[in-house]
């Protein structure tokens, strides 16, 4: 069974950065997309950034310009480099992964159990 383990989060000032890591045990796939979601209280849950072996890569509106997504081909771990946070970055991050691309859609089978991040203002 595929388990993806996450690490990073945590708490940051406003215009601080974090840095989360979701790496993927069991992967037997010879090809990945992997991303990012957040979920805070009273929003719908949202991708945040996606990226797929071939390179493709997707990243919500809202963080362009602050946060880096990137993926080691090598083990498949995602790396989310978080800039300039906000307070409204705030939420629960997820990582999610499946055996396909990002294009022309995208499915994801496995989901961490998320971590937390909370910026303050």
């Amino acid at each position: 069974q595929v388990q993806l383990m996450e690490s990073g989060g945590g708490s940051a000032q406003a215009g601080g950065s974090l840095r989360l890591s979701c790496a993927p045990s069991g992967w037997t796939y010879a090809s990945a997309c992997m991303g990012w979601f957040r979920q805070a209280p009273g929003k719908k849950r949202e991708e945040v950034a996606a990226i797929d072996s071939d390179g493709n890569t997707n990243v919500a509106e809202s963080v362009k310009g602050r946060f880096t997504v990137s993926l080691d081909n090598t083990n498949y771990t995602l790396l989310l480099q978080m800039n300039d946070l906000r307070p409204e970055d705030s939420a629960m991050y997820i990582c999610a992964a499946g055996p396909g691309v990002l294009v022309p859609y995208r499915v994801y089978e496995f989901w961490g159990r998320g971590v937390p991040v909370t910026v303050a203002s």
